[in-house]
């Protein structure tokens, strides 16, 4: 029973210990997406970009501006076109028919549809475009997962209070005599039960240690398999590494977790009794 105790909080402790880490590392990843998408803001043909670079620099979601003018746009595209006399072909068409367009790098992934629209209301903008099909595909994956660690949790937390409760339980009735014998010499109920408490908290934090180890194993695991790969996956090989503080407070959660999960089952094993 002891074992079933230990393995049941580890067994919690583990999934809610990669969930969480998952969740994190989803989060960033989000985040660096979201960095990564750029808002692209096309004017008017009689607006100068850099007229508008003040105002849009001074916005909080904007932590970059490219400002790009017809003229460089329009350069780039002959020269991709494979034409070697740009005012050539220039003067065919009578001007240049491209228009300034500034590219916006955004915050993180969550401010972006805001600051599109900002832009948009600003004079001299005609059109605001940006593809942020993936990052929402992410947040939604983000979000389902946290539905579904929560769920996990709640059952696997109340399974494991059932189990470190019904093992408690049962040592508390094997020591039946023991405890009589300190009732009649006078020994306080929780003089006599704090140690079925303190070992409720034991199989808590043992069961935290060692999904802590197995998390561990697995994250140099997968570190390792992501060494060597192609630069897409070193993108998100970065994406996906947690902070030092996530890092250091991952263990110290899952600690907690567990001996939270073992002072309660320990209580509700040991109330009774103290009740009798």
């Amino acid at each position: 029973m002891n074992w079933a105790a230990v393995s049941t909080v580890t067994v919690l402790l583990f999934l809610f210990g990669l969930s969480l880490q998952t969740s994190w590392q989803v989060e960033k990843l989000l985040n660096q997406f979201g960095s990564q998408l750029e808002v692209s803001v096309y004017f008017d043909p009689g607006t100068s970009a850099q007229s508008i670079e003040p105002f849009v620099a001074q916005m909080p979601e904007v932590v970059a501006i490219q400002t790009i003018t017809k003229e460089q746009a329009w350069t780039k595209l002959v020269k991709e076109l494979g034409i070697a006399d740009i005012d050539g072909a220039t003067q065919q068409l009578g001007e240049n028919p491209l228009v300034d367009e500034m590219k916006v790098k955004a915050r993180n992934s969550q401010v972006v549809p805001t600051l599109a629209t900002q832009l948009a209301k600003l004079r001299g903008v005609e059109t605001v475009q940006y593809v942020d099909e993936a990052v929402k595909r992410i947040a939604q994956l983000h979000q389902g997962l946290n539905w579904i660690t929560l769920t996990i949790t709640i059952i696997l937390t109340l399974t494991a209070i059932a189990v470190t409760t019904t093992t408690i339980r049962l040592i508390v009735m094997a020591r039946r005599r023991e405890i009589e014998i300190m009732q009649l010499v006078g020994a306080t109920s929780a003089w006599i039960y704090l140690p079925f408490i303190l070992q409720g908290i034991a199989f808590g934090l043992v069961g935290g240690a060692i999904a802590w180890s197995f998390i561990s194993v697995i994250q140099q695991f997968i570190g390792k398999l992501l060494a060597n790969q192609p630069e897409f996956i070193q993108f998100i090989s970065n994406g996906i590494q947690l902070s030092t503080t996530q890092i250091l407070l991952l263990p110290f959660i899952l600690l907690s977790f567990g001996a939270a999960v073992g002072l309660m089952g320990s209580l509700f094993a040991v109330r009774r009794f103290a009740k009798g």
